[in-house]
């Protein structure tokens, strides 16, 4: 923690560039920010953890309406002035209870993982992928792609669709670059009036406090031109959905070399990656089915991972829990060369703190057991049929969210990593989330049995 004096300089520093407010934004399970406004004469008190929160009030915290209140306690290395309101400083931020870290909250998880990984000698590289949709919502609550002309079968990387939505490109764009993400490639993905953003990568706590702000920064820009940014992985049945691949990777704590790298030469399966690689995909692989709950957290995620649905061809989605080179049917993807994992089933919807500490989690215990991944699969799994899989041993990731948190719930691990609190508030939101879906009366049903029978 900080002097007061050094808070005082950090006060004042920010004074002078105009800032009037501040708010220490923490997240619900569902990695949504919450938080209070600070006057800025008062940023002593708030750095300190003066904002308490009745955690009742909000999805996944734990808390019953007796229970005293939780704090947020900012995190004041990382702060961020908003760019469309120079008046506001954001601080990503933890909860705390009673003085002491609150273990019912995702950041505090994945602070105690990274805490784990340090004392084997490892920090966290993460890199995640930013895939999102701009969109209109119509007056009767449906959403369509606002631009006429992006109507492609195949629009993936379409030059001219780009330039129909540059504003709010450039917009975010150079938000990113000005707070030094180093944006190095971004474009028009798959489907239509669906972007790309991918900045350079960094460690796992930075990103997830990345990819928590791009996904606000997204909707305001997207707002401002009567639209709306979103992180639904799935939007329409027709189209690709949206990914959030984590490439991920270890580092030695005193040189920070890549602990994943080595040369195609070197690797006997030729993918480029270290033993200590391979053992990391053995134990995200072990635990691939439970994982995929924190990777795919929502109803309409599983809508995402299908190996075509009502497309016209295959979804680029994972649906089993196995590894490849650059193979996109498999849930851990090794790119080409090598030095990096990526897990394509995280969706744009997850909650990037969650989703780490049991990757992170699972990874770690891989190394500890050196377990091994096998042989990386190269053919194209989307062709196979349940008698080749079963042979060839693999396993499908779960096709709905019911099945998701019910493999979370069975996996010990989830509990060993989490805690029974955390774990807990996970299941009884998502189960309830299932439940009142699957108890919705849908058009398709409408139009299916209204005048059938």
């Amino acid at each position: 923690m900080k002097s007061d004096e050094e808070l005082i300089q950090q006060r004042d520093e920010l004074k002078s560039q105009g800032v009037k407010y501040c708010v220490g934004a923490y997240v619900d399970i569902h990695g949504v920010p919450k938080g209070k406004f600070v006057p800025i004469d008062h940023f002593l008190h708030f750095a300190h953890g003066s904002e308490l929160y009745t955690g009742y009030a909000l999805d996944g915290l734990g808390q019953s309406p007796n229970d005293d209140e939780i704090a947020s306690n900012p995190d004041l290395e990382r702060g961020v002035i908003l760019p469309w309101n120079k008046e506001v400083a954001w601080f990503p931020a933890d909860n705390t209870f009673k003085g002491e870290p609150y273990e019912i909250n995702t950041r505090v998880a994945l602070k105690k993982v990274l805490g784990q990984a340090e004392e084997m000698g490892f920090g966290m590289n993460l890199g995640i992928e930013c895939e999102v949709f701009v969109l209109r919502m119509t007056e009767q609550g449906t959403l369509e792609v606002p631009n006429p002309d992006d109507d492609l079968t195949k629009s993936c990387y379409d030059v001219k669709r780009f330039f129909d939505r540059y504003e709010w490109l450039d917009k975010v764009a150079t938000v990113i670059n000005d707070l030094g993400w180093d944006l190095y490639s971004f474009d028009h993905e798959d489907a239509n009036s669906q972007f790309e953003f991918d900045f350079m990568y960094s460690d796992a706590l930075t990103m997830c406090d990345r990819y928590t702000f791009f996904r606000l920064m997204a909707k305001q820009y997207a707002a401002e031109e009567g639209l709306i940014a979103t992180f639904m992985p799935k939007p329409f049945a027709d189209k690709t959905g949206s990914g959030a691949h984590f490439n991920m990777s270890l580092y030695d704590l005193e040189s920070g070399n890549n602990l994943f790298k080595l040369s195609p030469e070197e690797d006997p399966k030729g993918l480029g990656l270290s033993e200590l690689g391979y053992q990391f995909i053995g134990g995200v692989l072990k635990h691939g089915p439970a994982i995929c709950a924190a990777f795919a957290p929502t109803v309409n995620s599983y809508k995402r991972l299908v190996r075509r649905g009502l497309m016209a061809y295959y979804s680029w989605a994972p649906v089993f829990n196995s590894y490849g080179r650059n193979n996109r049917t498999n849930a851990l993807r090794v790119p080409m060369g090598g030095g990096r994992v990526e897990s394509r089933n995280a969706d744009a919807s997850c909650n990037p703190y969650l989703a780490s500490t049991l990757v992170l989690a699972a990874g770690l215990e891989g190394i500890r057991e050196g377990i091994d991944p096998g042989n990386a699969q190269e053919e194209n799994l989307y062709e196979y049929t349940p008698k080749q899989l079963a042979d060839a041993g693999i396993q499908e990731l779960p096709r709905t969210l019911d099945e998701a948190v019910k493999a979370f719930a069975a996996d010990p691990f989830v509990t060993e990593v989490l805690g029974q609190e955390l774990r807990d508030e996970f299941i009884t939101y998502k189960a309830e989330e299932w439940r009142q879906y699957h108890q919705t009366v849908s058009q398709w049903e409408v139009d299916q049995y209204a005048r059938l029978f």
